[in-house]
């Protein structure tokens, strides 16, 4: 897959039902691995509702925001945040959806895009994420990209996960715009 090909653009309407998919075709193994638990899904109607909501709030009443991540047109994964403090700070999450765009770089040069729209439509000072800490791929993906180490620590991070160590790690809009 060539950088040029890849494009993000914000959530809309006609990206639910491949997102719902991507959640709901997530084996109890996959899941796992990014620390959620399977017992805590929604249902696909739930996630659809969610993410409905999400797209219909302005930037300022968001509580979650998503880009979709695209290679050639075509939507091969999203980045998201939530526990969004508007003008201040947010959490970021990112998924590659099929196994085969997964550990080829692609994360970094998607998710250094989907940061500019999360840093300028919701006017943040900071994002933070917080992933499993026995999951390598994100973790190497923020240091890469130049996101700061603070903690790893024992949590359970999200309405969807089970109790886990996770390390924190934040970038600043300063630092953002530094490394740009």
């Amino acid at each position: 897959m060539e950088a040029a090909d890849l494009s993000v653009r914000a959530i809309q309407l006609d990206d639910i039902e491949a997102l719902v998919q991507y959640w709901k075709s997530a084996d109890a193994a996959y899941l796992n691995s990014l620390g959620a638990d399977i017992q805590k899904m929604p249902t696909a109607a739930q996630l659809a509702q969610n993410f409905t909501t999400q797209i219909a709030q302005p930037y300022s009443q968001k509580t979650a925001y998503a880009t979709i991540w695209l290679h050639a047109g075509k939507a091969i994964g999203h980045c998201n945040v939530n526990k969004i403090s508007f003008g201040d700070q947010a959490y970021l999450h990112l998924h590659l959806w099929q196994k085969t765009t997964r550990k080829k770089g692609l994360g970094s040069l998607l998710v250094k895009k989907s940061l500019a729209i999360f840093f300028e439509n919701l006017q943040l000072q900071r994002i933070y994420c917080e992933p499993y800490a026995l999951n390598a791929a994100p973790n190497r993906t923020l240091a890469r990209i130049g996101f700061d180490f603070e903690k790893e620590y024992v949590t359970i991070p999200g309405a969807l996960n089970f109790e886990q160590p996770v390390k924190r790690w934040c970038l600043t809009k300063a630092k953002f715009e530094e490394l740009a």
